[in-house]
């Protein structure tokens, strides 16, 4: 290739990336591993219709674009950090949940290739496995427990193959061939999220309204927890607060026995043993079981009544 040919391209591509960061706020940055050119074609075809662009290329190559486009948008500077191995860009705008579903749906089977890093965790099932008895030494080589049941290779229990990170030898690898096992699946994985200026985990984008709430009331139950502590007053602390300062109000009113609208039922309770007795009893019935629970509907209309007797009297807040 003529040496003008090859300068033009480099700055015709070092041009499209800045154009790209400045046309696309948000982008996907994705591990390329093992993915075979026509299944990126794939991937090009489906995000076009979610006005997404897919940008490969030498780090190197990137990396220049983005420090010269540095001055004009700063913003592209955090990219740089995560230029790494054989990654790509996937532009996209506003689009997010769309395109990150597109992403992990499309990936395609893929044999164990000796010398390759697991991804997944590799489990081969018990049962026959289509082999013939003369196989069976090669079995028996890697530790696999077999028998023979109707002319073929029958595995006793599951057997874990592989693990997370574990390089694939080559008699794994045959196995799993002569199993016709393809356990690893690979596509566009995605590594990091540029949204404006800012990088973060793709996990991010897949926390939905009750994981936040979660959190939320995780937060707010640790300061209030942290408040009553330390006996600094908070927002979240409050109701607790209160409740405990009413029951110290309430213990004080009893013990020197000061005349408090909000005890005097409480009072009246305590000052009827018998009435106590049966309340102390209907609160350790449920613990009974069901030898209680066949009732007549007569005595169970006569109940009625006192239950919300005796519920009225522990509203102390009247």
């Amino acid at each position: 290739m003529p040496e003008g040919d090859k300068a033009e391209r480099k700055i015709a591509y070092l041009n499209r990336v800045q154009k790209l960061f400045d046309e696309y706020p948000q982008a996907f940055i994705v591990e390329a591993d093992n993915v075979s050119s026509s299944h990126m074609q794939i991937v090009r075809k489906i995000l076009r219709q979610y006005n997404s662009s897919v940008l490969m290329g030498k780090n190197t190559l990137m990396r220049k674009a983005l420090r010269d486009h540095a001055e004009k948008n700063p913003k592209v500077e955090v990219v740089l950090q995560h230029l790494k191995g054989n990654v790509g860009i996937v532009f996209c705008k506003g689009h997010l949940k769309e395109v990150i579903e597109v992403l992990e749906r499309e990936r395609v089977a893929a044999p164990a290739k000796a010398g390759s890093i697991a991804p997944v965790e590799v489990t081969i099932p018990a049962g026959n496995t289509g082999l013939e008895p003369t196989q069976t030494g090669f079995l028996q080589a890697l530790n696999i427990q077999t028998k023979i049941a109707k002319g073929q290779i029958e595995i006793l229990k599951d057997v874990r193959l592989l693990t997370i990170g574990q390089k694939v030898g080559s008699s794994e690898a045959a196995l799993l061939q002569k199993l016709n096992i393809k356990p690893f699946t690979y596509g566009l994985g995605i590594k990091q999220v540029y949204d404006d200026g800012k990088c973060y985990s793709p996990d991010v984008l897949k926390l939905s309204e009750s994981d936040l709430l979660q959190k939320f009331v995780s937060g707010a139950t640790r300061i209030a927890s942290i408040s009553l502590a330390i006996g600094w007053p908070s927002i979240a602390a409050l109701t607790h607060l209160l409740l405990n300062g009413y029951k110290r109000v309430a213990a004080i009113s009893l013990a020197i026995d000061y005349d408090m609208e909000q005890t005097r039922e409480l009072k009246a309770l305590l000052a009827d043993p018998e009435k106590l007795k049966a309340l102390a009893g209907k609160a350790s019935a449920p613990a009974s079981g069901a030898a209680s629970a066949p009732a007549s509907k007569a005595a169970a209309k006569e109940e009625e009544p006192k239950e919300e007797e005796e519920a009225a009297v522990f509203d102390l807040f009247g």
